[in-house]
């Protein structure tokens, strides 16, 4: 059972930027695939960020593209999601999610085993 805890959220204004952590209570933590996804009130999950077990291979969405930077420290337990030039429409509650390395589709929140609970980022114009 991986434990995750996310931390770094907050208000900020529009161009403004934030760093989010997720913390992993679990040793094998550096074997999982890891994500970022948000959910904005009335919508679904919403993929943003992966990172590969080894750090080697990211995937964004092309919302995020250019602006966030997905990161991990295996020695630490941890994966970074570094948003800058902040938008509005980044509101939303942001959450760090574990993926078993083999199958599935790392932009799919499905296929992630566990979940954090959150944290908000709250974006004003």
């Amino acid at each position: 059972q991986v434990q995750l805890v996310e931390s770094g959220g907050g208000l900020v204004q529009a161009g403004g930027s934030l760093r989010l952590s997720c913390a992993a209570s679990e040793r094998t933590f550096s074997t999982y695939t890891m994500g970022w996804f948000r959910q904005a009130p009335g919508k679904e999950h919403e993929f943003v960020a992966a990172i590969s077990w080894s750090g080697g291979s990211t995937q964004y969405a092309d919302s995020v593209k250019d602006r966030f930077t997905i990161s991990r420290d295996n020695v630490k337990n941890t994966v970074y999601l570094q948003m800058n030039s902040l938008k509005p429409e980044d509101t939303a509650r942001y959450y760090c999610a574990a993926k078993r390395p083999q199958g599935g589709d790392r932009s799919r929140s499905r296929d992630y085993a566990y979940w954090g609970q959150g944290t908000q980022v709250t974006v004003s114009s």
